[in-house]
């Protein structure tokens, strides 16, 4: 088969090169740039600022070239506890976010055009490993870990995909803590949280190291009743990891996470309900519940000191489960006078079984006078999504699935996968580094099983429908380093998205899939620069442009009575991202005492539809859910073992559909986003390096704004952010 010869070529290539030699050539005189950095380690910790750049290699990847950031959350200034992400990843440009869940549990992030929908335009990981739905036919990512349990955020853009696959936004890696910077036998940690509209938060964890074995547990509980009317939540999450070294060579961790989010759904709004009061809600019989389970297993073996293999298994075992009236905001969902209780609600259960294994090495390999780094490996994954919908629930008002009758739709979704990935980082001279590199992709999906039912009770079995496919991605990158401060990188690189689920499962009375239906495809470009001065400007500033072709859309083929599911066109992202952060404190003064810190992130992103089907007119419209320009900015001051931190977030607006549609609809699924602004302020004190405590004051000056308008769960309609809420936090380690 030619995915075998593929992974063949390239395991050669890879033992080909395992005796390299052993020392790394240094920059300017500087400590080696290519040491390598664990998995998991404490990157950026004896830095004040919550950004970094990502290293060149950090445990098998490589970083070099690419636009990257990494965000520390020990130094984050923000509302940690209920995953704000406007202010953990606000010094990130561009990052454009969905604001609709208290719990925080559902993140949704996005940049460059990008839909954030449950963030399922990047590649979501934990650990280095899957935690999405399903990374290639339905990418949503309905769980993120507690960001209190997170010790850093990982993110690349662009380039990314030679190495993490499925996406045209990047990658999102959240690292765990996993008790490696302990340095003693018992450590106990506890976070306790209260705040706006009930919320409790505990947070309790236990770490230590001894001998060859280091671990770290922790269990979080969080509820709240959540800003609006009948958003009720509560979640629950516990992780355990153990690692034991057998020898300094050879390590192995054993972990897993489990945990439930259940929640009430207030649904959407129209415009005019907004205006009149964003807080009101008519659904308070809607309700999600979440359960996520993510076992791994991962193997560190260093087989000299030019080359280590990291190998993972792991799983994602997640449950989704939705009980709603699902009509339209101007529906009103009340007792029925014919029967006298309400009507029935409709029930929607999926089930996702995903197993994968990935296998990385990275060597050192001497070219002429230079040392080099290759990093190559493989991937195995395997997906089943049982997805029964529809179904006839209960006339309750409380969270039942129960159903009365058969689901109409009873479809199991299969995907697998097998990847092989090379990359380089030539070192052409002590300035400039190149780094090139390929992904061969086998893909493959179906779906089978009950599609609904015809008016006399007879099945309507789901289009026969299996897409496989193989295919190479390539890319470059490069850097050059003008001293060891500054730099200037660049790449292209190509991209894709795979067919979705729902592209599989084409109502057979209605819609029809397109037998030439083709995977998303296209390429990232970054051209920037970045790096500090005099350690007191940090910055990374870039142009980017992104080719996103064969977007999947449906229209109505002219004289004709049904839907096509096909490619719809192409659309063209381009737009500059720029990020400066300066500390004038330490101009003056080294004193370890005071800081002083403004930022601001900046990103204008011009996204426009650059091609269109025959039978659909969106050529140079805006994309929906792009807005042009975001922009966050903010100070933070300290003295001792206080910090005072301001931030201000402004979102231009934005449309919500292809049409470019201004005029809020009846039902407020359609429409202008207006632009908004929110600023928050947040202080932290730490009496000793022992206790801490925080408070917050989110959203200031009560805005009213809401980031996303819904077709259908969790809406329909818009969806407004929450207003002003506080916090308080406090903290003790023994």
């Amino acid at each position: 088969m030619e995915t075998k010869k593929i992974i063949t070529i390239i395991s050669l290539l890879v033992l080909g090169t395992t005796q390299a030699q052993t020392k790394t050539k240094t920059l300017f005189g500087d400590t080696a740039v290519t040491s390598y950095l664990p998995d998991i380690t404490v990157v950026g910790k004896n830095s004040k600022s919550d950004y970094q750049q990502m290293p060149q290699i950090v445990g098998t990847n490589i970083y070099a070239g690419k636009k990257n950031a990494l965000i520390v959350l020990d130094n984050v200034q923000g509302n940690v506890v209920t995953n704000n992400m406007r202010q953990v990843l606000a010094k990130v440009p561009g990052i454009h976010i969905w604001e609709s869940d208290p719990s925080g549990i559902q993140i949704g992030i996005a940049a460059r055009g990008l839909s954030p929908n449950r963030s399922w335009e990047f590649n979501v990981r934990q650990n280095g490993y899957d935690i999405a739905a399903d990374p290639f036919g339905y990418p949503e990512a309905y769980y993120n870990p507690q960001l209190q349990a997170v010790q850093r955020i990982e993110i690349v853009r662009g380039q990314g995909a030679l190495q993490y696959g499925p996406q045209f936004g990047g990658l999102v890696n959240y690292i765990l803590r996993n008790g490696s910077d302990i340095n003693k036998e018992i450590e106990i940690e506890t976070q306790q949280t209260i705040g706006s509209n009930a919320l409790f938060n505990s947070y309790n964890a236990i770490g230590g190291k001894k001998g060859k074995l280091n671990y770290y547990s922790f269990f979080d509980h969080r509820n709240g009743n959540g800003w609006r009317e009948n958003s009720r939540y509560y979640t629950n999450a516990g992780f355990a990891t153990v690692t034991y070294a057998f020898s300094r060579k050879f390590s192995v961790t054993a972990e897993i996470m489990r945990s439930n989010m259940h929640s009430q759904q207030p649904g959407g709004l129209t415009d005019a309900q907004i205006q009149e009061n964003a807080q009101q809600s008519f659904r308070s019989r809607n309700w999600f519940d979440i359960t996520w389970t993510t076992p791994a297993l991962i193997a560190n073996y260093q087989i000299n000191e030019n080359t280590r293999i990291n190998t993972k298994l792991f799983g994602t075992i997640g449950d989704r489960n939705s009980v709603g009236f699902l009509q339209s905001i101007t529906t009103k969902d009340s007792i029925n006078p014919a029967t006298l209780t309400y009507n029935n609600r409709v029930v929607n259960l999926d089930q996702y079984r995903n197993y994968g294994f990935e296998s990385r090495i990275i060597t050192n390999y001497r070219l002429g006078k230079m040392n080099n780094n290759l990093s190559a490996g493989i991937r195995l994954y395997t997906g089943t999504t049982t997805r029964q919908a529809d179904g006839k629930g209960t006339t309750g008002t409380n969270y039942d699935v129960t159903v009365s009758d058969p689901y109409p739709r009873d479809i199991r979704f299969n995907s697998k996968n097998a990847a092989a990935f090379a990359e380089t980082i030539l070192r052409i001279n002590d300035r400039l580094l190149v780094i090139p590199g390929v992904r061969y992709e086998w893909l493959e999906g179906s779906a089978a099983g009950r599609n609904g039912f015809t008016q006399s009770g007879a099945e309507i079995i789901l289009q026969d429908i299996t897409r496989s496919r193989s295919f190479l991605l390539g890319g470059i990158g490069a850097e050059y380093h003008f001293n060891k401060f500054t730099e200037l990188y660049g790449n292209i690189s190509q991209a894709y998205r795979p067919i979705q689920f729902a592209n599989l499962q084409a109502p057979p009375t209605t819609d029809v899939v397109d037998p030439d239906l083709k995977d998303a495809k296209g390429y990232n470009i970054d051209l920037g620069y970045r790096g500090k001065l005099y350690n007191i400007i940090q910055f990374d500033l870039s142009l980017f442009y992104l080719q996103y072709n064969n977007r999947v859309g449906t229209i109505t083929p002219t004289g004709t009575n049904y839907r096509l599911i096909t490619n719809v066109g192409a659309s063209t992202s381009k737009g500059f991202e720029g990020y400066v952060e300066f500390n004038p404190i330490k101009v003056f003064t080294r004193s370890a005492n005071t800081d002083l810190i403004i930022f601001g992130s900046y990103a204008y992103t011009d996204a426009r539809y650059s091609g269109n089907h025959k039978d659909a007119n969106t050529k140079d419209k805006r994309v929906e859910n792009a807005p042009e320009t975001i922009f966050r900015g903010g100070i933070t001051a300290g003295y001792k073992g206080l910090l005072l931190t301001a931030q201000l977030s402004y979102v231009g607006e934005t449309f919500s559909d292809a049409n470019n549609t201004v005029a809020a609809s009846s039902n407020g699924n359609t429409g202008l986003i207006p632009s908004y602004s929110v600023t928050d302020l947040t202080a932290t004190y730490k009496f000793s390096k022992q206790l801490n405590i925080k408070a917050g004051l989110n959203n200031v000056f009560d805005a009213r704004y809401f980031t996303r308008r819904a077709g259908g769960y969790p809406g329909p309609g818009a969806m407004p952010a929450d207003g002003r809420t506080f916090f308080v936090s406090v903290g003790f380690k023994l």
